[in-house]
């Protein structure tokens, strides 16, 4: 019974820890592009709650979009749930299996999404580095990141104070 009681509390600890991840891009995608209202997160939804409730807490006030993906062959699925949602931007669970930063499918979904003019959001550098229009957070160091080259292409602003990667 203490043992469930332990557990119980370490996994209480870490969501508080990492509560607070994304509540510097919200504040940043809000600043920036204050029209946007609709937010998608491609994920394996099970393995990432915990990161689909920070996001949902940090982004108040807009509607969350979340693509349940079990491995990369639900990427193309994914992509066409997302093309007749229509979401205002995608942002990345950098810690996710099938589509965090660094994997193929988060590549595959950065450029996708580019080209239909919808930017990705990450918290890490790498995401940024990815393919990313924005990033900030964690990962980060908390300096506000920009990806000029894909904010061209998804057709959007980069705040004044984003250093350019």
């Amino acid at each position: 019974m203490k043992l469930v009681t332990l557990l119980s509390a370490a996994a209480l600890m870490t969501a508080s820890l990492s509560a607070g991840d994304y509540d510097a891009l919200g504040k940043a995608m809000r600043s920036t592009w204050p029209q946007m209202s609709t937010v998608a997160v491609v994920c394996d939804s099970a393995h990432s709650k915990g990161a689909v409730d920070a996001i949902s807490g940090a982004m108040t006030g807009m509607k969350i979009i979340v693509i349940d993906v079990k491995g990369p062959q639900d990427m193309g699925k994914a992509l066409g749930t997302l093309g007749g949602r229509r979401p205002d931007a995608v942002v990345l669970v950098a810690g996710d299996k099938v589509a965090g930063d660094g994997t193929s499918a988060a590549s595959f979904l950065i450029q996708r999404m580019a080209a239909s003019k919808v930017p990705t959001l990450a918290t890490t550098e790498a995401g940024v580095r990815q393919g990313a229009v924005l990033g900030v957070g964690p990962g980060t160091g908390g300096k506000l990141l920009g990806n000029a080259k894909v904010a061209g292409v998804a057709g959007v602003s980069l705040p004044a104070n984003a250093s350019q990667i």
